[in-house]
């Protein structure tokens, strides 16, 4: 269904998304790890799993990282080594900066053999040194490839500022990406903003939106919030206070997520942008690794709704 739903343009994409596990592990360390996410993960109602490429972002902001930066094992190797219990669909994150442009050329050719999704990224900062533009990258990937499907981030809260992510995405798009995937959403008004102009400005120029995946990322810890905030994540300052001083920090990110989505959602369904949800599991703590399983299926329930309703 996920092949259908980017190439269709259609709303009611629903992805998972985990980190690999740390470079250097023990391979029976790393396969007990992998036992445990197949369990959780195959029976969830998803369209896809995300695999994310970590990279330092050190040279992006001069604050200290709050957590200390662990190099993860490259995504692409631990869903093929590890993950192959998982049937659904695996939308490799590739950091394009970090590879070889003759290795992720070489990648992107083997999607002959199957189909491949993948996100490409770019440098965290104009000072990282990187081995490839974002742009050199695209150009790896032929126009309209239906076996490499190609997707791009996207920054709501970036728009808050600069007002050209819908710009952004726009130009992502002419360069191939079918789909896009956004950074933790905690601003609704950012979210809306950027959908608005990303709207009226595919409108104007009378080009078919491409579906637009909001990731929600459960909080369970103010070291958590922290982090966010470092990762450039925009928290309104009533939700931080919301989160701050309330008596369970996770379950009350949880119900606000769910609000968020909703609202944007139901956005979205107005104006017929192809909204979808991306939940994210970044953490090792399995109270919060639950929560983001809970999550899903209450996403999942809504967005079932949500689009029965419109096809009514």
């Amino acid at each position: 269904m996920l092949k259908e739903k980017i190439i269709q343009r259609r709303p009611g994409i629903l992805t998972y998304g985990i980190t690999p596990p740390k470079a250097g592990e023990p391979v029976e360390k790393i396969r007990e790890i992998a036992v445990r996410q197949v369990e959780r993960i195959k029976g969830l109602p998803i369209d896809a799993l995300i695999l994310y490429d970590i990279q330092d972002e050190k040279e992006r902001v001069s604050a200290a990282r709050p957590f200390p930066f662990m190099k993860t094992l490259d995504p692409a190797l631990y869903s093929r080594d590890y993950l192959s219990g998982l049937s659904m669909p695996h939308i490799i994150y590739r950091c394009v900066g970090k590879y070889p442009p003759e290795e992720l050329a070489y990648w992107v050719e083997s999607s002959r053999e199957k189909s491949l999704y993948s996100v490409f990224v770019g440098a965290a900062s104009k000072s990282q040194t990187v081995t490839m533009s974002l742009s050199q990258a695209y150009e790896l990937v032929p126009h309209g490839d239906e076996h490499f499907l190609l997707g791009g981030v996207a920054i709501p809260e970036r728009h808050l500022t600069k007002k050209d992510e819908h710009l952004r995405v726009f130009q992502k798009m002419e360069q191939g990406c079918r789909y896009f995937i956004s950074q933790a959403v905690y601003n609704v008004e950012a979210s809306k903003n950027f959908l608005s102009d990303y709207y009226f400005y595919c409108q104007e120029q009378e080009v078919p939106m491409a579906p637009i995946v909001l990731t929600l990322t459960p909080c369970g810890s103010l070291k958590t919030l922290q982090f966010m905030k470092w990762l450039g994540v925009n928290i309104p300052r009533w939700l931080e206070n919301e989160l701050v001083h309330s008596r369970d920090i996770l379950d009350r990110s949880t119900q606000l997520s769910i609000k968020a989505f909703t609202e944007l959602m139901q956005f979205g369904a107005e104006k017929k942008i192809p909204i979808g949800c991306n939940v994210e599991s970044v953490s090792i703590n399995k109270v919060e690794i639950e929560a983001s399983i809970q999550l899903v299926k209450e996403i999942s329930r809504l967005m079932t709704s949500q689009y029965k309703v419109d096809q009514d």
